[in-house]
């Protein structure tokens, strides 16, 4: 996985669950529903990039 898209999954990923838990903390359901989408977006990169990594090899 290349270092660059790496972070930037772990970047969506740690975003999405802060923005996820602050929504929660404040009743807000659409920052929710935001910091589950962006959790979701940094995981389907992670696992692109994986798969990547695996037909490399």
């Amino acid at each position: 996985m290349s270092a660059n898209e790496k972070a930037k999954a772990k970047t969506e990923q740690a975003k999405g669950k802060t923005k996820e838990a602050v929504g929660r903390a404040v009743g807000n359901d659409r920052l929710v529903a935001e910091g589950q989408a962006d959790k979701s977006t940094g995981d389907a990169r992670e696992a692109k990039e994986k798969t990547k990594d695996a037909f490399k090899h």
